[in-house]
């Protein structure tokens, strides 16, 4: 079905023609002639298959068209930074010939330009759902002129423990009966449901089939390798297929950032992308990506969400996926708008345990061979120290940023008070707050050290490396453990406190002022004496 069929607005319609949109896709058809009477909705659509411009065309239609929805804002809440961008750039083109203004919200960035872009006036809001609890308790944003509520990746959300959040949103806006709500999720979840059920009235459910995406499209192939061998492995598959475009999939950060550096090592054009990163970098590198200038990206489930590229030759699976519903995600990423795609999966004697719940969700085994000698190439990386870079806030940035944890979310309002408090103590004191610059500084001297020393290790192999260490401890080593286990030195150390118990043989209770009754210490009897009856009475009537 064509988008001319459903007689949209003339100026929606030129910004679908300029994005390049003609045949629509199931969900696109299904969303917008369901949406058109005001119905919540409750949709199923895996990732790559055009949900969001078909939550973006049905909204702006009603927007348009509808004298009540006139004026009305758009919300639309993201569990990413990059999924809040992706969504913003897709609606400017949309919206472009409209009049309607859309903006995008999230933390890790300052918040002087998002208030900004409040004041003058928002239309859409794409955001993150810390960054837009930030805004509402500052008293920044209102949302009572809501009038459409959208959720992407639900799923994605909860897994990422955004629900209580969501929630807290959904309790700022206008009544259930006065908004249009939908929902969209690729997967579903008693949270998905219990979210749908507590804040839609009546909503339409659709669901959008995924298994030919999964199954059919997608030339998918899993190679059993020992951990030791997948960088060698990834290295030899690069070399000889050369896609002009691949996402690699790890499950840690950690593990993102050093097999990044190691295939830019061997002379591959690759960046990686993670959690930790500044907005700004990691835009920058998304940007890249998408506009070919690198060709391999190396990143999380995570922080790949939102990272829409038209022709993706190939995905790697570099560690599989520890649940199987990202499995899905990630090979879905290579066959978008119905194209094909090429997927590996390498699974290592660590990853074996994750293959089955896999094979059992897609509903069938994916073809597999092991690892050979023909297949893995030199890594010349191997043996290289890999310096991890340390990322932290931008000094731009606004420190109560809340979606620097879980994903997207920090610690907006208890960094704000503990702001608050630092105030407080340092104008009541000025002597602790001045220790504390000075134990800044000398932390800072540490940490530059630290990382010089650390540079210079990352140029040297293994064997060179051992070779510092040795130098650098195994005397200091030495010389504490002799004077550690010096017979003569260690008892020297508690003469001062025997020496009372040794020096005098018999110990005087009277010269001493002990007390009468109390027990005292006998050298020549181990152990504690009491005194007898008749010192007793010659204490007693001794006394002064």
């Amino acid at each position: 079905m064509d988008f001319k069929d459903f007689n949209l607005d003339s100026r929606l319609m030129e910004g679908i023609q300029n994005a390049g949109y003609e045949k629509c896709t199931p969900v696109q058809e299904q969303v917008i002639s369901a949406s058109g009477d005001g119905s919540d909705l409750y949709v199923q659509s895996q990732t790559g298959t055009g949900k969001t411009a078909a939550y973006l065309i049905a909204v702006m239609q009603e927007i348009l068209t509808k004298s009540e929805c006139s004026g009305k804002k758009v919300l639309v809440l993201v569990p990413t930074r990059e999924l809040a961008v992706q969504v913003e750039m897709e609606c400017k083109t949309l919206c472009e010939k409209t009049g309607l203004v859309p903006f995008s919200f999230y933390g890790g960035v300052g918040y002087e330009k998002q208030v900004k872009a409040i004041e003058k006036g928002v239309d859409v809001l794409v955001a993150t759902p810390g960054r837009i609890i930030d805004l509402q308790e500052q008293k920044k944003l209102d949302l009572s002129n809501v009038g459409f509520a959208i959720i992407d990746e639900a799923d994605r959300m909860f897994d990422m423990g955004f629900y209580p959040d969501l929630r807290i949103i959904l309790k700022h806006l206008p009544q259930a009966e006065q908004r249009q709500t939908m929902l969209f999720s690729a997967t579903l979840n008693t949270y998905v449901k219990n979210l749908a059920w507590e804040y839609t009235r009546d909503a339409k459910e659709i669901t959008i089939e995924a298994e030919n995406i999964t199954v059919d499209e997608i030339d998918q192939e899993l190679i059993h390798v020992s951990s030791d061998e997948k960088t060698k492995l990834l290295i030899g598959i690069l070399s000889r297929e050369k896609p002009e475009s691949t996402i690699i999939f790890c499950n840690t950060k950690k593990g993102c950032e050093i097999l990044g550096k190691r295939l830019a090592l061997n002379g591959f054009s690759s960046e990686y992308i993670i959690g930790d990163m500044q907005q700004s970098r990691r835009l920058k590198v998304l940007n890249d990506f998408k506009a070919g200038k690198v060709s391999i990206l190396v990143a999380t489930d995570v922080a790949a969400r939102g990272i829409d590229v038209t022709d993706l030759a190939m995905v790697v699976n570099y560690d599989l996926p520890n649940e199987p519903e990202n499995y899905v995600h990630r090979i879905g990423r290579t066959a978008r708008a119905g194209k094909s795609g090429k997927a590996y999966t390498f699974c290592s004697e660590k990853d074996v345990y994750d293959l089955m719940p896999i094979e059992r969700y897609i509903g069938k085994s994916i073809p597999s061979r092991v690892c050979n000698s023909e297949m893995i190439a030199e890594d010349k990386s191997e043996g290289i120290y890999i310096k991890l870079d340390s990322y932290g806030d931008d000094d731009n940035f606004d420190k109560r940023g809340r979606d620097s944890k879980r994903g997207g979310r920090g610690n907006g309002r208890d960094s704000g008070r503990n702001g608050r408090s630092d105030r407080r103590d340092g104008r009541s004191n000025g002597g602790r707050r001045n220790e504390k610059r000075s134990n800044a500084d000398s932390y800072k001297k540490d940490r530059r050290d630290y990382a010089k020393e650390r540079e210079e290790l990352s140029n040297l192999s293994f064997e060179e490396r051992m070779e510092v260490y040795k130098k650098k401890y195994a005397d200091k080593k030495g010389s504490d453990s002799k004077k550690r286990f010096d017979g003569k030195k260690s008892n020297s150390k508690f003469a001062g406190k025997n020496s009372n118990y040794k020096n005098n043989k018999k110990y005087d209770a009277k010269k001493n002022n002990v007390p009468s009754g109390k027990k005292v210490y006998d050298n020549n009897k181990k152990g504690v004496k009491k005194q007898g009856l008749f010192a007793k009475i010659k204490a007693f009537f001794g006394r002064k």
